[in-house]
């Protein structure tokens, strides 16, 4: 976190960015704000040192990566990953915090920050896009509703890692110290109880 900004008050909204590069930003920026908290795009090195949190939406990994690159984000993101930012991943972001991908597209990079292996497009093709209810530890009332579109799953995980759901037999969320991941998109459902449990996560961190 930037030293040279205030922390939140006690209970008050923290400020959570959405990398803003590529993918469903506007619908991951309203869940947080739906969540209680202060939601903003991330674009450049300096609106990240100015974020409490961050989440990485879908979209296309391969994409995510290169613009990553070219806007000067990979390494000040690497390193507050490192450093204890709370992220919240959902589908291609999910790829983007893995240590490992299985099978990635030449130059494809990653944030990482969870010790997993993922295969990109587990799930299938976008036609095989499917909506399924699924049991999240940590999230009460039922399961969530997920939206799995071209979605990865996760092959294995570390010692280190939470299996959060599973979904088909494959691990679709998970939980590393202050990083968190899903297959799936929750944004889009407008059941809010995820980007809940992200906030609340940040609330601890700071």
């Amino acid at each position: 976190m930037n030293p040279s900004r205030p922390l939140p008050s006690a209970g008050g909204p923290p400020a959570i960015g959405v990398l803003a590069l590529q993918g469903d930003v506007r619908e991951h920026l309203i869940a947080l704000a739906a969540a209680d908290a202060v939601a903003r795009p991330v674009r450049r090195p300096e609106e990240l040192a100015e974020v409490d949190g961050l989440v990485i939406p879908g979209g296309e990994s391969t994409t995510i990566s290169k613009l990553a690159e070219l806007f000067g984000l990979m390494e000040p993101l690497r390193e507050r990953i490192a450093a204890g930012l709370p992220v919240y991943g959902t589908c291609a972001g999910l790829i983007m915090l893995a240590d490992k991908i299985l099978d990635p597209r030449s130059g494809q990079e990653t944030f990482g920050g969870i010790d997993m292996i993922v295969r990109r497009n587990a799930f299938g093709r976008q036609n095989e896009s499917f909506e399924a209810g699924v049991a999240v530890t940590g999230i009460e009332d039922g399961p969530v509703e997920g939206v799995f579109i071209r979605a990865p799953w996760v092959e294995s995980v570390g010692a280190q890692v939470e299996v959060l759901a599973e979904h088909g037999g494959h691990i679709v969320a998970v939980r590393q110290g202050n990083v968190l991941a899903t297959s799936f998109h929750p944004e889009l459902t407008g059941d809010h109880r995820i980007h809940g449990l992200f906030v609340d996560m940040v609330r601890a961190a700071s």
